[in-house]
């Protein structure tokens, strides 16, 4: 089962309980667009709630789901994405680095049931909104 994380099977991963909790203390989050499991919904089709956390599927369509926070961020809302730590991508270049608060996570995060960890770092990418919206 631990193999599928090493390839591109499985796109979606539960955010480890720990992390999730931490992050909620300090940002109050009031939604969630993409829980596991998969909702009736489509989060990327939905307006958001005012504090989101979000952890996408990881593969093509996480770029989707980028722009998505930033549309929502851009209309005053706060965006929490976790993301693997892709620094060389465009959308990280583009529309991450010049908007975002970056905090990148030591070592590599177990994600759900896993017993390996995942093959790549992980960032949390916040977009605050400002204070003018």
């Amino acid at each position: 089962m631990d193999r599928i994380l090493f390839s591109s099977v499985k796109m979606d991963w539960t955010t480890p309980e720990w992390l999730l909790r931490t992050l909620n203390q300090e940002f109050n989050f009031d939604f969630d667009p993409c829980p596991y499991p998969k909702p009736a919904w489509n989060g990327l089709s939905v307006e958001w709630g005012e504090r989101n956390f979000v952890n996408p599927p990881y593969g093509r369509e996480q770029v989707a789901w980028v722009k998505k926070g930033v549309e929502e961020w851009r209309n005053g809302k706060l965006v929490v994405f976790l993301l693997p730590a892709r620094t060389d991508t465009k959308i990280f270049h583009e529309l991450i680095l010049p908007n975002a608060e970056i905090r990148f996570l030591r070592g590599r995060l177990k994600f759900g049931n896993a017993k390996n960890s995942a093959p790549f770092p992980s960032m949390i990418v916040i977009l605050r909104p400002k204070a003018n919206n």
